[in-house]
This record gives C-alpha cells, structure tokens and sequence, in this order.
C-alpha cells in the first residue's frame, strides 16, 4: 500500500494512479525501502566484504564505430549500469556515469575501481539517453552536462527526474514519461517506459518523491529490454514484460548489489534471480550489469559473475546466452 502524504512533492505533481498517491510513487503490491533504523543496522553490521581498490576490465577500452546499421546490435559496456547500444543507424546510453564517485560530493563516496570501458572522448554521437531513476549511480549530473555541451541527446526518464535534470542541465532536450508510455524515436524505432520494483532519493527528504522504470527499445533489430535497477518482486514485471512485448533479442539486467538480503532484496535482484527474469521475460540473451565498479553494499567483486555462472548451469543456460560484461566489452548479440 502506499504511504502516507508527508510533504509536498517538489519534482512532479499529477493525479493519483495504482503507483502514485498523488504526492509519492510507490511499488504496487510491493514494497517501500527500508527504514533508516534498518540501513542503520546493516551499516553497523559488519559484513561488507573489502574490495581491491582497483579491479581492471580484461578487455582494452574501446573505440566504437559511429554507426551501426541495419539489424545488427552492438553492445559495449561502460561500467556499472551504463552500456553503449548501437543498432539500425541509432547509439543510446543508458544511466552515463563517467564521474569517479557514484555520489553527490566528489571528495566522498562509493569510487569506481575501473575506468570507464569508453573514453568520453570516444564516444560516438549520442542520439538518446535512457536514464532509469535518480540515485547518484544511475543518474550523475556532470556526466549530463559533458553529453549536452558534446552530442546534446534526447533524454527519456520516468516523471519527475526531468525536474532534477532541467534545474542542472540548463537546454538539455527532456522527455519525461509514466509506465506505459510509449515514445516515437527517429524514422522506425519506439521506447516503452515499463514498470520496475525499485525507488527513488537523491538525499533525505525526496523519497519517492520521482518515478524509477525500465525500458523496451523497440527497432528492424528486434527489442530490447534494459531493467535499470530493480528487486526480482516475484518476477511480476518480468512476466508482464513477456505477455506485453512477447520476447526480447536482448535483456540488459542487474546482477549485483544484493547482499544482505533481508535488506537488499526488494530493491536489488541476485544473479539467481537475474536468470529467472531471463527466462520470464523471454530473452534470447543478457547482459549483465550492476556490478563490479562502484562497491554499493556487502558482496565479493567477483561474485555476482561468479554466482550468475553457477545459477546458469544450474538452469542448463549457457554462458554465451548471458554474459556478466566488463567495462570496454563488446558483444555483438545474435539475432535471437
């Protein structure tokens, strides 16, 4: 059930629906972050594993082509939640995070330990970006503006982060959605904004305040599917996912973030529940992401690879049909 009205909703004000009360967005028949005694004691708790302070990509930085053509699908991953997607003549970002620091202060807070797998310098012209929700790892507002000032994208977001974003990002093109919307994009292609199990803050006193989703990119090539951040949540969007858009050529899904879980859970998926999500949703392949850059919460560096291999052998799926990628990898994905 939705909370209760605290304060006014400084990002978004519209009428209520099955996720919004008229002042906060909530998960329907889900469930609210955790409180703060409960981040209080998992803070306090003493599990969180040490990682290395720099853990390299095996693969090189790469250089990717101005265009991809026809039906063919590129995929380079850039670190975190952000991947390069390249198919019939369009390049989309998704949650760019070139900053050192998933946070809203640059001297303090979660640090990559790898370099982007893109230089910036590198990037092809950028034609959209998708961005998920508005916590600092996803949504990195100096990374905005370098894209403006560069390649001056479209923005597609769920309702209320363009308020954020437009205050920061003076002349950025916005394009602000619900779950459900559907978006025309150049001569061929559509984005289907889609509900996920997540929230929302970008400090103390918005949350829930924007709305979080995933996306469908719908092209020649095939569809899609990038998740953002979300919990498995029973795997009611998966499956939605599946009777709506029938299946996908790709589904880009988290995988890491997810420990401890009486915490995590509704708010991060697992590994295991990464493959389940594939196969509810239809994917012919995935791509892994979420994982192995910025050190959010208590899991190994190298578990959430570790763990997806163990759940993909466990379900008889191989490896090739779902990769955990590395910053500066490039997949180019069958046709499903």
């Amino acid at each position: 059930m939705a909370a209760g009205k605290r304060t006014a909703n400084r990002y978004y004000s519209g009428p209520p629906s099955d996720h919004f009360d008229g002042t906060l967005f909530f998960n329907p028949d889900g469930k609210p972050p955790g409180r703060f005694a409960d981040l209080l004691k998992w803070q306090l708790s003493g599990g969180r594993s040490k990682w290395p302070a720099a853990f390299p990509s095996p693969f090189p930085e790469a250089k990717p082509e101005q265009r991809i053509e026809g039906t063919a699908l590129r995929l380079t991953m850039v670190g975190h939640a952000s991947l390069l997607i390249q198919t019939a003549g369009s390049n989309m970002l998704t949650d760019p995070v070139w900053s050192e620091r998933a946070s809203p202060f640059a001297f303090v807070g979660p640090k990559r330990v790898n370099a982007p797998g893109i230089a910036f310098a590198d990037l092809p012209p950028i034609d959209l970006v998708l961005l998920s929700h508005n916590h600092y790892d996803h949504l990195d507002l100096a990374t905005l503006r370098r894209l403006k000032q560069s390649h001056d994208p479209l923005l597609v977001t769920p309702l209320g982060n363009d308020a954020i974003i437009g205050g920061a990002v003076p002349g950025m093109r916005l394009s602000a959605h619900d779950w459900g919307d559907r978006i025309e994009f150049g001569d061929s292609a559509a984005i289907h904004v889609e509900p996920v199990h997540h929230w929302s803050a970008r400090g103390g006193r918005d949350r829930r305040m924007a709305l979080w989703a995933g996306f469908v990119i719908e092209t020649a090539a095939g569809k899609v599917y990038f998740a953002g951040d979300t919990g498995f949540h029973g795997g009611t969007n998966y499956r939605l996912m599946s009777k709506k858009h029938g299946g996908f050529r790709l589904a880009i899904l988290p995988i890491g973030a997810y420990e401890p879980r009486w915490f995590m859970a509704p708010q991060h998926q697992n590994p295991e529940e990464a493959v389940q999500g594939m196969r509810l949703c239809n994917a012919a392949h995935a791509a892994g992401c979420h994982w192995g850059t910025f050190q959010l919460t208590d899991e190994p560096i190298e578990e959430p690879a570790q763990k997806l291999n163990e759940a993909l052998a466990a379900e008889g799926v191989s490896r090739e049909r779902f990769r955990a990628m590395r910053p500066g990898e490039v997949w180019d994905v069958p046709s499903a």
